[in-house]
């Protein structure tokens, strides 16, 4: 299996699933804590890469003065499509781009933002790279990534309900790139070689993650995100991971911990 491939393929009916049970259960507290942060920043020009369907774009156009301009792109046009049907409040520019390649020119923008989009940049330098040329002097660029699978409840679990299910080829789409990137030194690292001269900020910011139910959170999971790929069978899976939530959470709605990085890096030159 291209696990580079399958990784960052958000199609077919993963992008209403995710938008619909993922986005609520555990994106939409990170899309404000970062919208805030961009409203701090006081930007007139605000590119988003890897905007998914649209929770962070949603945001910030409700946090944002209305005179700051708001550009959201992501690599998958499906979700670019999500983004557009739920709709949104203000004059957003939806465009179709890769991170590592943008369609914009240099120094063209205030802020860059990203919400969990970088633990899935083939190269993590080269995708900074980019959004550091197209920050203008004094720019910033403020992302987000998972910390370990370990500090986030629900993935663990249903990490570990897979590898009960497929003993000889577990699915690790979660600990392998959603929760694969959480080492600071090695973000920094790419940082640096990207031309971000300064020290990087990192902020830990732990939440809560809840569902309805434990079917709930297993069918996000297992059915709404590019974890299906990997899955043998999804009905069997999406039902193991569900009793092992119900288990561990109890029977009802289930609320379990998340916890990521805040990560800031401002272009000086």
């Amino acid at each position: 299996m291209n696990t580079l491939r399958t990784d960052t393929t958000f199609a077919g009916p993963i992008p209403e699933l995710y938008d619909s049970l993922l986005v609520p259960m555990i994106f939409s507290p990170y899309a404000i804590d970062l919208a805030e942060r961009v409203v701090a920043l006081n930007p007139s020009r605000v590119l988003e890469t890897a905007a998914g369907t649209g929770v962070v774009t949603r945001a910030m156009a409700h946090a944002l003065p209305a005179h700051v301009e708001l550009v959201a792109t992501d690599l998958n046009q499906p979700m670019l499509d999500r983004a557009a049907a739920v709709g949104i409040e203000r004059p957003v520019r939806w465009r179709q781009a890769d991170a590592m390649h943008l369609p914009f020119d240099d120094a063209s923008f205030d802020v860059v933002v990203c919400q969990f989009g970088a633990m899935f940049f083939p190269d993590k330098a080269d995708a900074y790279r980019e959004a550091r040329r197209v920050l203008k002097r004094n720019g910033v660029l403020l992302f987000n990534v998972w910390d370990r699978i370990e500090e986030n409840e629900f993935a663990e679990t249903i990490s570990a309900a897979l590898g009960k299910l497929y003993p000889a080829d577990p699915p690790r789409f979660l600990e392998r790139t959603p929760h694969g990137y959480c080492n600071t030194n090695a973000i920094s690292k790419d940082l640096a070689d990207a031309g971000f001269d300064a020290t990087p900020s990192f902020d830990t910011v732990t939440a809560r993650s809840r569902a309805a139910s434990a079917q709930v959170a297993a069918v996000a999971y297992c059915q709404g995100t590019p974890l299906r790929t990997e899955l043998e069978n999804v009905a069997e899976a999406t039902s193991a991971c569900t009793a092992a939530l119900a288990e561990r959470f109890g029977q009802g709605a289930v609320d379990g911990k998340i916890q990521a990085y805040i990560v800031t890096a401002k272009r000086f030159s």
